[in-house]
């Protein structure tokens, strides 16, 4: 309820701030003006489509850099001399800003989709990588040691002692990656001109359509906000076994 009290306070000072003349309405237009561009985008088909774009390719990045991050975090963590070999690359290349890999985007696949996928997909790997390492150190020694007692193959280690460990950590992974596979989305069709919402800001923007503008931005936000809402209700419903789920929603 205080949440929803904050946004509703938001709104009231979106209504009131253009008409005391602070800020000109031409800029920032009153919250009714905003919400009747929004139900206006609702009824036209391109906007769906363009929903379905940026969906599509946040969808398929952040698979791929799941997936990614996953397996290749369990073999290098799982290896020292593998870990011990990579971590100054991973260094290197994990504080790259996905942003300046734009030109590089735009000379080998243009306006296509795989531009935001590549983006996509770096920025949100390393989200999951960074996590999946953390998990594979956490490992117990003790557990660990059990399992070679217990003669486990490396395929039992990992089944039984591993992954339950470092789920936790791939969980939070997901969880960023998501937030974060959305911004460079809608960055790269922003700003490279991808289908999607992001080059229906650019073109709002272009044409002078400023209630569009911002109900194309409320969408976007909303949008981050469903996205992180299910990413945390599947990480509860993954962990329900794990003591941080379960002491939430002990009483």
């Amino acid at each position: 309820m205080r949440g929803l009290a904050g946004l509703a306070g938001l709104a009231a000072l979106l209504q009131v701030l253009p008409l005391t003349g602070l800020v000109s309405a031409d800029y920032l237009p009153t919250t009714t003006s905003i919400l009747g561009a929004f139900s206006g985008l609702l009824g036209d088909p391109g906007f769906w489509t363009a929903l379905g774009d940026t969906l599509t390719g946040w969808a398929l990045g952040l698979a791929i850099a799941v997936a990614a991050g996953v397996v290749l975090g369990i073999v290098i963590g799982s290896v020292p001399v593998l870990r011990a070999a990579t971590a100054s690359t991973i260094e290197f290349l994990r504080p790259i800003p996905s942003v300046a890999l734009i030109p590089v985007a735009v000379l080998l696949y243009g306006t296509d989709l795989r531009s935001t996928l590549l983006l996509v997909v770096y920025a949100a790997f390393w989200q999951v990588l960074v996590q999946v390492l953390a998990g594979v150190h956490d490992v117990d020694p003790v557990a660990d040691d059990t399992a070679h007692s217990y003669r486990l193959g490396r395929w039992g280690r990992v089944r039984y002692v591993l992954w339950p460990t470092a789920l936790p950590y791939v969980m939070t992974g997901v969880r960023l990656a998501a937030a974060v596979a959305l911004v460079l989305a809608i960055t790269a069709e922003l700003i490279i001109g991808t289908p999607g919402l992001g080059k229906q800001i650019a073109v709002a923007q272009n044409s002078g359509a400023v209630p569009e503008v911002y109900a194309l931005v409320l969408v976007t936000g909303l949008l981050g906000v469903a996205i992180n809402l299910a990413a945390r209700a599947v990480e509860r419903r993954t962990l329900f076994w794990h003591q941080s789920v379960r002491g939430k929603e002990a009483p």
